[in-house]
């Protein structure tokens, strides 16, 4: 029996070859095109380019725990903001670099992923969503109410951002960005198709069923928020460094809606999809932008088409029309 199954165990490493070539240039193709874009935009787009990839984080970081392991919670704006004010406030009080400052801004973001997961042992469904709800407007009365650490409800602007001693403009922040965005989304990939990604997947599906297989649903939990708070978190601290001010008021609920709509268009469970779903929905109101009132309803009307009509997002359609995204990239809830 082990010889007989030698041969086609080969055969389906060689038809798989192929497949992963292709991948491989067409990842390659894409990362060229991602590195010459700053040579055909102008400041504008290339503001608008490097939002794209801060939603990117934030998208990404909220999907691992409401789309792979399923557990309602809504302190994603919490974990931006905090990512925010630490690499923010870092800068200003100890005049730290900017990539000194995004570290902490993960940092910062994994911590406070790790206090927010804590609820989550107990209580889980429109609990834990009041609760996490809650979380981040406690964190934006802080902000407003402590004065001498963050200024108030006025916020502060950051110093100017250099890199080896060289001020960066938008395209200097598009490279620094996008190495950011690089390593967090494929060291998420990696952690998503390891054992503690399918233990996510098996939580959600079946948490009782999962404990009978001997997964720690308590520590899966833990770590997941903690994952999830340190993506959010580089995304706030790259949106610190994008805009150069940070403030209170840009991380109410206005933001966490924002976050919600791109991951349930992109669709839950899928880093393509989130991807996808951060370009759409930040791309689509600066293109809508000179049509006083059409912002809105180009963004209401991809929402309600997405959820009635194509349940599992972009990132669905994407694992149909290309089924290695499925295997790679895709859990389907």
């Amino acid at each position: 029996m082990p010889e007989a199954s030698l041969p086609s165990a080969r055969r389906v490493a060689s038809e798989r070859n192929p497949a992963i070539a292709a991948r491989r240039r067409m990842l390659l193709g894409l990362l060229t095109l991602l590195c010459l874009l700053p040579l055909f935009v102008n400041n504008y787009v290339q503001f608008v380019v490097n939002t794209m990839l801060v939603y990117c984080l934030v998208a990404v970081g909220f999907n691992v725990v409401l789309g792979y392991l399923g557990q309602l919670a809504f302190a994603n704006a919490a974990f931006f903001g905090v990512g925010a004010y630490a690499t923010g406030l870092s800068m200003v009080h100890w005049g730290l670099s900017a990539p000194a400052g995004i570290a902490l801004g993960g940092i910062a973001g994994a911590a406070f992923g790790f206090v927010v997961g804590l609820p989550a042992l107990r209580v889980k469904g429109y609990y834990l969503a009041i609760a996490t709800l809650a979380v981040g407007e406690l964190m934006r009365w802080l902000y407003v109410h402590s004065d001498r650490i963050t200024f108030g409800p006025g916020g502060f602007s950051l110093p100017d951002i250099a890199l080896f001693g060289k001020p960066l403009n938008e395209a200097g922040k598009y490279y620094l960005f996008l190495a950011v965005v690089a390593l967090a989304i494929a060291a998420t990939s990696l952690l998503l198709r390891s054992r503690f990604g399918r233990a996510f997947v098996a939580i959600r599906n079946n948490e009782r069923a999962a404990a009978s297989l001997g997964i720690d649903g308590r520590r899966m939990k833990i770590l997941a928020f903690v994952w999830s708070g340190m993506i959010v978190g580089l995304g706030g601290a790259l949106f610190a460094l994008l805009n150069g001010r940070v403030s209170p008021d840009t991380f109410g609920l206005s933001q966490l809606l924002m976050h919600f709509a791109i991951v349930m268009v992109g669709g839950l469970g899928n880093l393509a999809g989130s991807v996808v779903g951060a370009v759409l929905l930040t791309g689509a109101p600066e293109v809508f932008r000179n049509f006083p009132g059409l912002e809105e309803i180009v963004f209401s009307t991809m929402l309600i088409f997405v959820i009635f009509l194509m349940p599992r997002g972009i990132g669905g359609l994407l694992a149909d029309v290309f089924p290695l995204l499925r295997e790679r990239l895709y859990r389907e809830p």
